[in-house]
């Protein structure tokens, strides 16, 4: 059971020394509009910067609980993203941050060479092993997509074991390209698969393809073989589609909110407007979701909130029979799966808040037995099944643990287990993620990184204990793992509560004592963990001399449920207040100080990023926000916008007054002031289904009018993408590219960066 939700995880150093001077910024402000009304700002002693776009402003007041509030930029919220001026403000915006970023290009491009050049451009994933076939995903020098591949297995007869290597010489059987996205993607601004399931007789594949950026998937089936289409492609529907025997799918739709409500059957060959509807769910507060149990003999199908989730399951030899597995009750969150004659399910209630583990006859759902019960210091985050083998993904005192249980015979009753062996792992902190394993086999395959270990690939052979690597991502430019500490460390909230802080940084570049530039990551929501994980262009920075840390404030899992229960509703304000007592820890403690300490945040993570922005704006040197969710108020007190009604038990019903006056308290358009702040980066993507354009562009407009400071403040907007970013591999590095080259400028490691309000 491989509850996709638990694991979305919202990246050589070289001489700066002939970096331009900011004079030449002028040479790409050509462009801008001559509308802008801002007087032209100036930096230091040098020529005149560009001025600013000006939104205009139209009055929308909006009202409720006697309380007026206006928005003077509401105008910007366009739903079918068309309307000419809000676009034309869009590329002003986008211009003016070409403009002033012009002058340090030579910076930008030596930075992209950088992150490019770490990566072997032409490479394979570890393989895996299915069936008669190795599956893997390859690389091509040059190219920003990938393809999807496999080879025949000689002897797929033979055990499995941690030692099986793929066969890749000239004696090897061919590969074969199933699909090349780089084909795919010809003439696309935009191109992401976001399923793609081979059918149980290896001969067809399933694919969903995204060109937009939207998540709204269109479906197409081919012959893996010849790559001919089967059928006409499922059009209008979510990245989640099963097969269901070879020649049925299942798969799910969403409504105009963008919530999928809709699970369908679909035969090959039939028109998608014949399809059957095996459940509708009509509480907008709910969405579904559809995953194959490992041994691929049920589809389950949940519905879920943010604080309840229940599951149907199907027969894949029956598919039109959808039955009930856990029944719907508030407040109780259920993941399932199959083994043999039982289904396994992890259960979650108030009192049990960090869950147990039950087990119950496929016959006699109702029957219930224990095999590992709840405990106060262990969280049970997902759980694995092999034919023999339970695994059990947990996480103690802020980390990540995977323990291994022996299970009987199948023929054999389930009771409690016992003598569970863990695997252990190198580094004091890391990251550890689940990976499809064969179900058949003792042969377990998980994803582990650290601060300063790349991305890895582990089979581990629950019968004897041995761990074998079988893929690292190789990194290029002469990386050496023994160059980087981590370490963490606790700060203390004003609450006592103590806030875990992972850290790594370069050991004969720092020198700890207060002078280094230091970027702190913060996210903080929906249980999501963030563990320290690897990232190759994170170098640019360390190698530069900087200390990199994530703070683990409350809204996140990393510390159990309560973490979570602690940082959402009306205590979320304990996210913003931990991250803040964090950045004061790591300067307190000589880390950094304010004039060197940078703050980084996506979406949700955004979302702190501009709360304390406006709390303490004296306490940062610059910081940087990606799709950030800023207009949080009017957000979610308007259903017709993507994920507001799933998400009133995240944040809170604004509908009711206690949440409206608690949630416009940190709301950070709402709280933008007359005040100086630090230097600010906002990035957003039109097409963002998750986070409206509008929000951050809203945001934006506010800041220029609001503060007082001379401080650069830049928005850039992809118009050919969505919450996450450009889709080629080598596009998504421009992005860290510029992000870092801003940091840079911010912190005056870029010669010529001065003062100039924008």
């Amino acid at each position: 059971m491989l509850r996709s939700s638990y694991w979305n995880k919202i990246q050589t150093g070289a001489s700066i020394l002939s970096l331009l001077y900011l004079p030449q910024v002028l040479c790409c402000s050509s462009s801008l509009s001559s509308a802008s009304k801002a007087s032209t700002p100036t930096m230091s002693s040098q020529a005149p910067l560009p001025s600013p776009p000006v939104a205009k402003k139209v009055e929308h007041k909006m009202e409720m609980f006697g309380d007026v509030r206006v928005d003077n930029y509401y105008w910007l919220r366009d739903d079918s993203r068309s309307d000419p001026e809000m676009l034309a403000y869009l590329k002003q915006e986008n211009e003016y941050f070409d403009a002033i970023m012009c002058g340090t290009k030579k910076v930008d491009e030596e930075i992209f060479a950088e992150l490019r050049g770490r990566i072997k451009e032409d490479d394979i994933t570890a393989p895996l092993r299915k069936g008669s076939y190795y599956y893997y995903v390859r690389t091509l020098e040059g190219k920003e997509y990938v393809q999807h591949c496999r080879r025949l297995i000689p002897n797929s007869e033979a055990p499995f074991s941690v030692y099986d290597t793929m066969e890749t010489g000239p004696d090897a059987p061919a590969e074969h390209v199933i699909l090349d996205e780089n084909v795919k993607a010809q003439d696309q601004a935009y191109y992401h698969i976001g399923a793609f399931q081979v059918s149980p007789n290896g001969k067809l594949v399933a694919y969903a393809e995204d060109t937009k950026g939207d998540e709204i998937y269109t479906v197409h089936v081919i012959d893996v073989e010849t790559g001919a289409p089967v059928g006409k492609p499922l059009v209008g529907v979510t990245g989640y589609v099963e097969w269901a025997g070879d020649e049925t799918l299942v798969y799910i739709t969403m409504d105009k909110i963008l919530r999928p409500d809709k699970v369908w059957l679909h035969k090959l060959g039939a028109d998608q407007s014949n399809d059957t509807c095996l459940y509708h769910e009509k509480d907008d507060t709910f969405s579904l979701d559809l995953h194959a149990s490992e041994s691929k003999k049920y589809l389950f199908i949940a519905s879920e909130s943010k604080m309840t989730r229940f599951v149907f399951y199907l027969d894949v030899s029956k598919p039109e029979e959808l039955r009930v597995l856990t029944p719907r009750v508030v407040g109780v969150d259920t993941s399932v799966s199959h083994r043999g004659d039982h289904f396994f399910i992890q259960r979650r209630t108030d009192e049990l808040f960090n869950s147990e583990l039950l087990a119950c006859p496929v016959e006699n759902t109702s029957e219930t037995t224990v095999l590992i019960p709840h405990r106060e210091s262990v969280k049970i985050q997902n759980f694995q099944l092999f034919t023999d083998y339970l695994v059990m993904y947990e996480r103690e005192a802020g980390l990540p643990k995977i323990t291994t249980f022996r299970l009987p015979d199948v023929e054999e009753p389930l009771k409690s287990l016992q003598g569970g062996k863990s695997v252990e792992f190198i580094d004091p902190i890391y990251s550890v993620d689940p990976s499809e394993s064969p179900y058949s086999s003792s042969i377990l395959r998980f994803h582990y990184s650290s601060l300063r270990t790349p991305p890895s690939v582990y089979d581990y052979d629950m019968n004897t204990g041995i761990s074998v690597l079988k893929k690292i991502e190789p990194v290029l430019g002469g990386f050496d793992t023994n160059n980087y500490v981590t370490e963490r460390k606790w700060a203390t909230a004003s609450d006592g509560t103590h806030i875990p802080i992972s850290i790594v940084y370069r050991k004969n570049l720092v020198k700890l004592d207060g002078s280094d530039p230091l970027l702190l990551y913060g996210y903080g929501s929906y249980e999501i963990c963030i563990d320290p994980s690897f990232s190759s262009s994170r170098l640019s920075l360390l190698d530069r001399g900087f200390i990199y840390a994530i703070a683990h404030v409350r809204g996140g899992g990393e510390m159990g449920r309560p973490w979570y229960e602690n940082g959402k509703f009306l205590k979320k304000k304990n996210t913003f207040t931990d991250f803040i007592a964090s950045a004061e820890y790591l300067i307190e403690n000589k880390y950094c100080t304010k004039e060197k300490l940078i703050i980084n945040g996506r979406s949700a993570g955004g979302l702190l990023m501009g709360a304390v922005l406006n709390m303490r704006p004296d306490l940062f040197k610059a910081v940087v926000a990606g799709v950030p969710f800023v207009d949080v108020l009017t957000t979610m007190l308007d259903p017709t916008i993507p994920l507001t009604t799933s998400e009133w038990e995240e944040w809170g019903d604004p509908r009711k007054e206690e949440f409206y006056f608690y949630m416009k308290s940190y709301s950070p358009v709402d709280n933008v002031m007359a005040q100086n702040y630090p230097n600010v980066l906002i990035t957003a993507g039109l097409h963002d289904p998750r986070v409206m354009y509008s929000e951050p562009a809203k945001f934006v407009a506010k800041l220029r009018d609001m503060k007082t400071d001379d401080n650069i403040l830049l928005f850039k907007c992809e118009l050919g993408a969505g919450h996450f970013s450009k889709s080629g591999r080598f596009e998504r590095l421009q992005e860290d590219a510029f992000t870092y080259t801003f940091m840079l400028k911010a912190l005056n490691m870029i010669p010529g960066f001065g003062a100039g309000k924008s």
